[in-house]
């Protein structure tokens, strides 16, 4: 056998383990890609509602939802940035709009609450406010700072 038929054998056999090669990396690819892992999104429902001080909306700020140890769903703390009208729409990120159902502690973002000189509002462990969210969702939610 000739050194050329030689390392044209060689050749064939690398372009050969190459291509298996990129086979399994796509394929693990597609798999993770495609979904086989199980699915942990929460199950989303609606929930808006308004922020007021003094009768008026607050603006200029966020509201977070700190889950309960004891809720359905405890990886994310949802939020939502206040409107002009101070009314929001909570969106659990990465999953889309909503809030998965149960037990929340609300606050506001501590910047905003020392603005408005309620840094209570601010803190979790703080906070009065303290929201159950139904399965079905809730779209009136009003949250009064005193």
């Amino acid at each position: 056998m000739s050194i050329d038929s030689r390392n044209a054998v060689g050749s064939r056999r690398r372009t050969e383990r190459r291509r298996v090669s990129y086979a399994w990396k796509y394929s693990w690819l597609l798999l993770i890609l495609g979904g086989c892992w199980p699915d942990d999104r929460p199950r989303l429902v609606p929930l808006q509602g308004r922020v007021v001080h003094q009768g008026q909306g607050v603006t200029a700020g966020s509201v977070y939802f700190h889950p309960a140890a004891t809720a359905e769903y405890t990886k994310d703390t949802p939020s939502s940035l206040l409107q002009s009208d101070g009314s929001f729409t909570a969106k659990t990120f990465p999953s889309g709009e909503g809030i998965a159902p149960g037990q929340y502690t609300v606050t506001l973002a501590p910047e905003l609450a020392q603005r408005l000189k309620q840094p209570k509002y601010g803190s979790a462990s703080q906070s009065p406010w303290q929201l159950t969210v139904p399965v079905e969702g809730n779209t009136a939610v009003v949250l009064e700072i005193e």
